[in-house]
């Protein structure tokens, strides 16, 4: 690492948030490992005071509620001298590009400051891992049976490297010690077991999709850029992302929810 930092620092970052929608989300820790040309690292965490309650599922996922934060800074508070510590630095994290890195940024704009990433370079290291190692057919074939996968494309060779990737896949699962499997994983060869493991059911999905969901009582956006947006607040201030839905390629329950919600109708919880 020494030898690959030698111009100015790379910071890498990590933020846990009140939730995933870049826009009106807020920061409610920031954790920073600050790598040096000279190879020093400094660490750094730092909770803060959203200004908002933090929902229940998001406190569910990183363990912070909002008496862990009510006596924080907020982020406007620390914005100067955190700013003023990243200056001239590249950043890092693991899939940030999507939404860590513009959270941050987001953040500094709210507290009145421009926070660039023009000559700024950003590594991060899960968008590194997908293209060191993609997760194509071509490449499970390889991984998994180590041939290489003729005809790709053609729907006979591909339905035939599924099989033998799968095959293959049962049999080096299978043989993993436990501790090497990830906690949250149970793993077997039935059918009843592998199908949900493939199908992981979406907490507090009101569509099968998972792109509305629960928030306590009401119902918010869950993907894209309104993702956690309520759907109240859609139906009124952004009513075109719900005729966009109408006519984009979603499944008949997602359509229907989005237009009652245009006409005034909204799910209520059982």
């Amino acid at each position: 690492m020494k030898d690959l930092i030698t111009k100015r620092p790379l910071v890498f970052f990590d933020l846990e948030t009140t939730g995933t929608n870049i826009i009106n989300d807020r920061i409610v820790e920031i954790s920073i490992v600050k790598i040096s040309p000279d190879g020093s690292r400094e660490v750094k965490t730092r909770r803060l005071n959203p200004e908002m309650h933090i929902p229940e599922e998001a406190s569910a996922v990183h363990g912070i509620y909002d008496k862990d934060v009510e006596n924080e800074p907020t982020f406007r508070q620390i914005s100067q001298s955190l700013y003023i510590y990243l200056e001239d630095c590249d950043l890092g994290g693991y899939n940030i590009v999507k939404f860590d890195v513009p959270v941050l940024v987001k953040e500094f704009s709210r507290a009145g400051l421009q926070f660039s990433l023009e000559n700024r370079r950003i590594i991060d290291a899960y968008n590194l891992y997908c293209k060191m190692e993609p997760r194509t057919l071509s490449a499970a074939y390889k991984r998994f049976c180590g041939k290489s996968l003729e005809d790709a494309h053609s729907a006979e060779a591909d339905t035939l490297a599924t099989v033998e990737v799968f095959e293959a896949e049962l049999e080096r699962y299978s043989a993993m010690a436990k501790e090497d499997i990830p906690e949250d994983v149970e793993f077997a060869k039935d059918l009843d077991i592998l199908h949900k493991l493939c199908n992981p059911v979406i907490p507090d999905a009101v569509d099968p999709e998972g792109k509305f969901r629960w928030r306590g009582e009401e119902v918010v956006v869950g993907f894209g850029k309104n993702n956690g947006v309520p759907l109240r607040q859609i139906a009124l201030e952004n009513p075109d992302f719900l005729r966009w839905i109408l006519r984009a390629d979603f499944s008949q329950e997602v359509k229907q929810i989005a237009q009652n919600a245009l006409k005034g109708f909204f799910p209520e919880k059982k």
